[in-house]
């Protein structure tokens, strides 16, 4: 049996855990795929390098609506992927390099399968450590469709790397990942097909986010709501037979309809590590989970699946384990995320429906971006803001904003909720400068 003092499994946020106080220690990842988890390969980082040329694509189709002359004459999807994948492989390849050239690291490329407590083994080798760190993520989720298995789909993890742009893509699902790669495809000069089992977009988002979101989304592609795939075929196309009685044969199909994380190919309740009924290894404030020594960070345990808070747990996990004596607690109070389609849209707190379905009294405020000066020089007629607060105590208790550089402007709404301040002193204790964009959200903290 081969043993470690600290053993890392997943070498995305969890190859951040390694700092200098570990220097003197025997430490070993587990990452049998490449290094920098999904977020660098397969996630935030290249389909934000696609919604920027997206974006920039789209832009050049509605130049003619300020008086530019601007045309969209297509793209070419091979230069537009390789400039990210160019970028991001050599990144990946790097880090796995680096730390297999440290003389206490020791580096594991096959899959971890739990045997006993702190103990995996890896491709016929048992391995144990004092310690354990679970950050081996999630992965996209296939729904039983008929005939769907047979047929060569594409996931999150390989729509971004095909070989050419798709002519008919359809998207089975409605969430961010559906968002996002719906405008990015669409923008390119795809046609667009979203196939999704609700009657709005977003579940989870505010009603008011959806309701936008949505309309925006079935002016501009094709959106096929309250509609599930009975049957998926595929010869030269797909076929895909819908609910409705419709069938569309698409050139490719991407598969968007949620993710899981990764503890059962783990088998963690091998290694005494519970889970809740989503599969998500459960946890302290502390991020200890069950069984002792094992801790656990990101979209293995945390259903928000977002990297900031990986990033987060990464760095309290790094103080946790060198300081047994002095454990920090998380703090996800306040937690900011975003979608990056066409609106952007950037939230924090409760929904509106949140707060009714819990009986808590709130104001409302709202304001378009058409109501300021910088709104009509984009001239933008879908954006707005929605604040809800505290009547009592005055605070901010949710943002929601729909428009452009929306998970920016989230940020000074985060920071006022952080520093305790009340709406009247985010909205009057600075000044806000015209005629900029923030100002749509001073006008909509002055509505309170």
């Amino acid at each position: 049996m081969t043993h470690h003092d600290l053993l890392i499994i997943g070498a995305g946020s969890g190859n951040s855990v390694i700092g200098p106080g570990h220097d003197g220690m025997d430490l070993a990842i587990v990452e049998p795929w490449v290094f920098g988890g999904t977020c660098l390969n397969r996630g935030c980082i290249p389909s934000k390098m696609l919604v920027h040329a997206a974006d920039v694509a789209l832009a050049a189709r509605r130049g003619p609506t300020l008086g530019v002359h601007t045309t969209f004459g297509g793209a070419d999807w091979p230069a537009i992927r390789d400039r990210i994948f160019d970028r991001i492989n050599p990144i990946a390849d790097s880090g796995r390099d680096y730390r297999q050239g440290l003389d206490n690291v020791t580096v594991y490329e096959s899959p971890a399968r739990f045997v006993d407590e702190r103990t995996v083994d890896i491709a016929g080798t048992t391995v144990s450590a004092d310690q354990v760190v679970l950050a081996a993520g999630g992965r996209p989720v296939t729904p039983e469709v008929p005939g769907l298995a047979d047929t060569p789909f594409h996931t999150s993890d390989s729509i971004m790397r095909v070989d050419s742009l798709p002519a008919h893509l359809v998207i089975l699902g409605g969430g961010f990942i559906a968002v996002e790669m719906a405008h990015v495809f669409d923008a390119l000069g795809s046609r667009v097909t979203i196939v999704h089992r609700s009657d709005l977009l977003l579940r989870g988002a505010d009603d008011a986010v959806r309701e936008r979101i949505t309309g925006i989304y079935a002016a501009r592609m094709d959106v096929r709501l309250d509609t599930t795939v009975r049957r998926v075929g595929h010869d030269d196309v797909f076929r895909l037979e819908l609910s409705d009685g419709a069938t569309l044969e698409p050139d490719q199909l991407l598969v968007a309809t949620g993710r899981r994380p990764n503890t059962d190919s783990l088998d963690v309740a091998a290694g005494g590590i519970h889970t809740d009924g989503r599969g998500l290894v459960t946890t302290d404030d502390y991020l200890r989970t069950s069984s002792k020594g094992v801790w656990a960070l990101g979209d293995i345990t945390n259903p928000a699946q977002l990297k900031h808070t990986a990033n987060a747990e990464a760095r309290l996990l790094t103080h946790n384990l060198l300081n047994p004596g002095d454990l920090r607690a998380i703090d996800r109070l306040h937690t900011p995320h975003a979608v990056f389609g066409h609106p952007q849209i950037g939230s924090v707190g409760p929904t509106q429906q949140q707060l009714v379905a819990e009986g808590r009294p709130h104001l409302v405020s709202v304001r378009n971006f058409s109501d300021i000066a910088y709104g009509w020089a984009m001239e933008d007629t879908t954006g707005f803001v929605k604040l809800l607060a505290d009547p009592d105590t005055r605070l901010l208790l949710g943002a929601h904003i729909l428009g452009p550089h929306a998970p920016t402007l989230i940020q000074q709404l985060l920071q006022g909720m952080v520093a305790g301040l009340t709406v009247d002193q985010m909205a009057r204790a600075q000044l806000y400068v015209h005629p900029a964009i923030p100002e749509v959200v001073e006008q909509t903290l002055l509505g309170f």
